[in-house]
């Protein structure tokens, strides 16, 4: 059984944690995916060209990049439990601000706030999780981030369709994590019991003491921590910048319907999360270094459908996309610790939290460029071109921790 459950009265609200655990990674998805949809409707309010879209992502990654690189601090300072209550909240008046917001600039303005209180969420949770969940909840919370990612396509779409609107989505999606805010507020004690303490990434249920502290340079002069830095910036990259410039490509590259597009856009999040459903059933019996090999063998068929076949095939190819991208990243970062150690591990996972924000941001922005540049049929090349990048690296990993 998976190592959820604690002894005694702990076991109750380890329980009820575990389930918020989950809507928080439901909700922590929902405003960047958003951006993909809304993205054309937004560069036509505020005349901008295509790259502009990458300074929203900067924006945001520079936020998420400070906060997750200083969570461990602000975990000691505060506990997780206020830490989540807080920051979903800035995330939550962030998006107020980019709802209403009169211009650009202003819109531009809220980035930063939205990255800075995700990039808390994601690092807290993840670190909450990789202390005291299996490789199979580790799986299926990303799965729960993969679902809140294909409703935010959809929760767009439907704001532009039936309300006309772009800003009536950032106001739904604001509201959403106004409450997910407050009931991470209400179980703020209980994340406290449940650690006694404030949680770090070393804490695990029931062990004794932490292991040995290793500085931030020695972790980074790791060859090992590099390589996980580097794939996880690139799949985070390619997971961003197929999710968030699907809906344009099709729409305005290919000619589909605005609801047709819309509809792929959130058919590749579904497919994430469908994915990671199925693959936290068997991630126990596969491991995680054959679940990130079959993973991207599925995605670089389904991204060589999406930028070399015809359109039936091509979408096709997004839906195989987003299922083979489930595995990759909830796997890389359960086989941290036992790639590196826990003390090295406690420092890894902030760094690769990052990078993957990093690529969160480099590779949609690119993709704007190459679209201005080139034509927006570039992005489907370059989400491929990525995805080979991947596999040299994985094999280059493994071949250093067999």
């Amino acid at each position: 059984m998976p190592p959820l459950s604690t002894a005694g009265a702990r076991a109750a609200p380890r329980a009820l944690l575990v389930v918020v655990a989950y809507l928080g990674f439901v909700s922590l998805a929902l405003p960047d995916i958003a951006h993909g949809v809304s993205w054309p409707f937004v560069r036509d309010a505020f005349t901008l060209p295509q790259s502009g879209l990458g300074l929203i992502m900067a924006g945001t990654a520079a936020g998420f990049f400070v906060s997750s690189f200083f969570a461990g601090r602000l975990l000691e300072a505060v506990g997780v439990g206020r830490l989540l209550a807080g920051s979903t909240g800035l995330v939550a008046a962030a998006l107020v601000g980019v709802a209403v917001a009169p211009s650009f600039p202003v819109f531009l303005a809220a980035a930063p706030l939205v990255g800075l209180g995700s990039g808390a969420i994601d690092s807290g949770l993840n670190a909450y999780a990789a202390a005291r969940f299996s490789a199979r909840h580790m799986t299926w919370l990303h799965a729960a981030f993969g679902f809140g990612a294909a409703c935010g396509p959809f929760l767009m779409t439907g704001a532009l369709v039936v309300g006309g609107s772009w800003r009536l989505g950032y106001g739904t999606i604001a509201l959403i994590m106004g409450a997910m805010a407050l009931v991470f507020l209400s179980t703020r004690g209980l994340w406290r019991a449940d650690a006694g303490g404030p949680i770090t990434a070393g804490e695990t249920a029931g062990a004794s003491p932490a292991p040995a502290r290793v500085t931030t340079r020695a972790a980074l002069a790791n060859p090992v921590v590099r390589l996980q830095i580097a794939m996880f910036c690139i799949y985070v990259g390619v997971e961003y910048g197929a999710g968030l410039w699907i809906f344009t490509v099709l729409s305005e590259g290919r000619g589909l319907s605005v609801e047709l597009a819309g509809t792929m856009a959130g058919l590749f999040w579904g497919g994430l999360f469908l994915g990671r459903v199925g693959f936290g059933l068997v991630a126990d019996r596969l491991g995680e270094d054959l679940s990130v090999r079959l993973g991207l063998a599925g995605m670089t068929l389904g991204a060589a459908a999406f930028a070399l076949a015809p359109t039936p095939v091509g979408l096709v190819g997004i839906v195989l996309l987003g299922l083979a991208c489930a595995p990759v990243y909830p796997m890389l970062m359960s086989r941290t610790p036992a790639r590196l150690g826990e003390a090295v591990a406690t420092h890894a996972i902030g760094f690769q939290v990052s990078a993957a924000m990093l690529g969160g941001v480099i590779f949609p922005a690119l993709g704007g460029l190459l679209a201005d540049a080139i034509g927006l049929d570039a992005v489907p090349l370059m989400v491929l071109a990525s995805v080979l990048a991947l596999v040299t690296l994985n094999a280059m990993l493994e071949r250093r921790t067999a």
